[in-house]
């Protein structure tokens, strides 16, 4: 026997809301562990970055399939990449200098 409750529009509201900032405190928590032992150990960690890259791009491909994007968001997502892609490749020459 399933009884499910239904739920209104705040609870949801405030589960997305949750979600979201866990979301955020993971992904830039993540980056400090990132940053700390590139910068303290001079370890990679690849494996790290790559969850947060992850994270993002489940996120993206979820909003894209459920249409849950406008325009203007695609444009700001696509420039973003772009700006992130240049300052990856100038950081790795710059890394190799």
């Amino acid at each position: 026997m399933n009884h499910f409750v239904p739920r209104d529009e705040r609870e949801q509201g405030i589960d997305h809301a949750a979600d979201r900032l866990a979301h955020l405190v993971l992904s830039f928590g993540l980056l400090a562990i990132v940053a700390y032992r590139s910068f303290a150990d001079g370890a990679s960690s690849w494996d790290l970055i790559g969850l947060v890259v992850l994270g993002g791009v489940v996120g993206t491909l979820y909003r894209l399939a459920r249409r849950a994007v406008s325009r203007e968001w695609v444009i700001m997502a696509a420039g973003t990449a772009v700006v992130a892609l240049i300052v990856a490749v100038l950081a790795a020459f710059a890394s190799r200098a």
